[in-house]
């Protein structure tokens, strides 16, 4: 689910940079591409990945 996230945040700053839309400092490219950044490394870290239920006992 991060990973979704961060290339969603990776279009979007792409966007911004090809139409050169000026935008606060909160939403320049830069900045959103360091935010997508920081959730593909949480993803590959495990963190939101969740749990997955066990199918029972080994055998």
């Amino acid at each position: 689910m991060l990973a979704i996230v961060g290339a969603a945040l990776f279009v979007i700053a792409f966007i911004i940079n090809a139409a050169e839309i000026s935008a606060n400092r909160i939403f320049m490219p830069t900045s959103l591409m360091l935010l997508g950044l920081a959730f593909l490394a949480l993803h590959v870290a495990g963190i939101g990945a969740g749990w997955s239920a066990g199918r029972g006992r080994r055998r």
